[in-house]
């Protein structure tokens, strides 16, 4: 069999270079008259042995280059170009090998032909063939589907992924939901995706809120992009939307404005915040660790917990009854400052400028956790965060709270929902976790109970079935061991002093510059069992990601759970007038 005859993998597009040396890892290829390669093309080629079967060689391009043989002087260009100097334009590609089959690692011949690789010799090259369960994750430069492989995102073999670039121009959390759709359609999961769950918290606007919507824009080229991928183009069936309480509304009214229905309030009741301890977590900023008052904050937490009983909404301490998180906060400072009891609820051992310095930071707490910690609402009305027993996606909008809320909610529900795992003791039914600002949540220094979450999940998490998918402007500034743990790296728009930190090592020189100028919507994907970070393009959101998108959502999707529970409720959700019937 000749060079030009191999077997099917396309198109010759070149011969191996002779003058730049050829290794087993990395080799140029001279690109023919008429031909091109671009960075990302997938490309093969076969190095016959004397005594045994030929060796395919495949990789990526990884770099491009074009010159004028024959110039000598910068200035040449010019006379070249006018034609009265003789030379020839000659482009060469830079190939990073990504599969030697067999696995006799040899380098390819000099002038061996190289041909681009198509169809089955293209799934090779990218080790698709190997992978028994394939989650389309996009289209490649070649407009062919790139795959990740299942069992480094469920679990089976590695789990967690870690997605970085600017944010507004990286689309992060797009990639993210389109992630997970892929996972619930694409069929990967076979029966269990029935089960399967996501908590998405939504960070910033409201753009999250309408995932069960479709989108007004799609059009026939989006829906055959789907198609390509072998996914139905459409909105997310089963969502769930909570909400805190609006400030200063006694009802507990969701505080969202665009979304009018489906939407749910969440809270913890004294009780709960009591008996729970939940205490810690509201100095869950990693600068409070720091400080020696934590010990005072266990103290009090471990006091309240053992002494605390229901009354009517709210608690009772000692005698004293407390209606609301304000209440309580004052109460706890009073007992503080008296000389008698302090010592009861802070330990004998801690001294008084301690103890201040945790009043002060509690008092301050009050305005931003007042609405989060109710004692004037019905204990039975649901209001906790629970995906066990929610939609398949439940939402989770944040963007209307303080950091320190955000901080309070993300911390707690997390804890709740590993607990719940834990005790569960089987990885099945898995649980995704969408986070965005995680370098906020589980930064590089410090520590916090939320940090702590975060690092249990992405080190034990896996064998739990809690699967993280962690977005972050700078995966430099998260913590090491919640970025290590993630067997999937994605990457979209980088900002230049990011892209130069050793957090990017995975990527080649050339990846790295290109990511500097990436689009949105181009992503750059590392998983473990493909050397070379893949690029891809993933197709326009199918569902609304803002109220102006949004289509018209099913009619199971529309109704609280306040509302499915009661039917006469009147759930302060804005309902506009067409959903009163007189």
């Amino acid at each position: 069999m000749t060079d030009d005859q191999l077997d099917g993998p396309g198109e010759g597009v070149g011969r191996v270079l002779g003058t730049a040396d050829a290794t087993p890892l990395t080799f140029w290829t001279a690109v023919a008259p008429g031909s091109y390669l671009q960075l990302d093309d997938v490309v093969v080629t076969r190095r016959e042995l004397p005594d045994r079967e030929p060796v395919t060689i495949a990789g990526v391009v990884t770099q491009v280059r074009a010159r004028h043989e024959g110039a000598q002087f910068d200035s040449d260009v010019f006379a070249i170009a006018d034609g009265t100097l003789p030379a020839q334009v000659q482009e060469a590609a830079e190939v990073t090998t990504t599969r030697v089959d067999p696995e006799f690692y040899v380098p390819p011949t000099p002038g061996a032909v190289v041909h681009r690789a198509e169809g089955d010799a293209r799934a090779r090259a990218l080790h698709f063939d190997r992978m028994e369960r394939r989650i389309p994750m996009g289209m490649g430069r070649d407009g062919v589907p790139v795959y990740l492989n299942a069992d480094f995102l469920d679990g089976t073999r590695g789990a967690h992924v870690s997605i970085s670039g600017i944010s507004g121009v990286a689309t992060k959390t797009s990639f993210a939901t389109f992630l997970l759709y892929s996972v619930f359609r694409s069929g990967v999961l076979g029966g269990d995706a029935v089960n399967a769950k996501a908590l998405i918290f939504n960070v910033k606007g409201e753009d999250l809120l309408f995932l069960d919507h479709p989108n007004s824009r799609l059009d026939d080229p989006t829906r055959a992009a789907y198609a390509k991928l072998s996914l139905d183009a459409g909105a997310f069936p089963d969502v769930r939307v909570y909400a805190p309480p609006r400030v200063g509304d006694s009802s507990g009214t969701p505080d969202v404005s665009s979304r009018l229905t489906g939407v749910d309030s969440f809270y913890w009741t004294l009780t709960e915040f009591c008996a729970d301890r939940l205490l810690p977590y509201v100095f869950a900023d990693a600068d409070d660790e720091r400080q020696q008052y934590t010990m005072v904050v266990h103290s009090v937490a471990a006091h309240l917990a053992r002494y605390a009983q229901p009354a009517d909404g709210g608690v009772s301490i000692d005698g004293v009854r407390l209606g609301s998180y304000a209440d309580l906060v004052d109460h706890v400072v009073e007992q503080l400052n008296d000389d008698e009891t302090r010592g009861e609820w802070a330990g004998s051992a801690v001294g008084l400028g301690t103890v201040n310095a945790f009043a002060r930071r509690l008092i301050g707490s009050k305005k931003d956790l007042g609405r989060l910690i109710r004692g004037d609402l019905a204990t039975r009305r649901p209001h906790s965060i629970n995906t066990a027993e929610s939609a398949q996606v439940t939402v989770v909008d944040l963007h209307n709270l303080p950091d320190r809320a955000q901080r309070f909610v993300v911390g707690v529900t997390l804890k709740s929902e590993f607990e719940r795992k834990e005790k569960a003791g089987t990885a099945k039914p898995l649980l995704f976790v969408v986070l965005d600002e995680l370098n906020k949540y589980a930064p590089r220094e410090g520590s916090s109970p939320i940090k702590e979450v975060l690092l249990d999940i992405a080190e034990r998490g896996r064998s739990l079935g809690v699967i993280l998918v962690g977005a972050q402007q700078t995966a430099s500034e998260v913590e090491r061991r919640i970025v290590t743990n993630s067997a999937i790296r994605v990457v979209g728009r980088l900002d230049p002093a990011e892209a130069s930190r050793p957090e990017y090592g995975f990527l080649p020189p050339a990846q790295r510059q290109r990511a500097l100028l990436a689009k949105p919507g181009t992503m750059f994907v590392n998983q473990p069992d493909i050397p070379v970070p893949l690029c891809l393009e993933f197709p326009f959101p199918a569902w609304a990601t803002r109220v102006s998108e949004a289509g018209r959502a099913p009619s199971e999707t529309l109704r609280s759970i306040t509302q499915a529970a009661d039917p006469f409720a009147v759930v302060g959700s804005g309902s506009s007038d067409d959903d009163i019937p007189f």
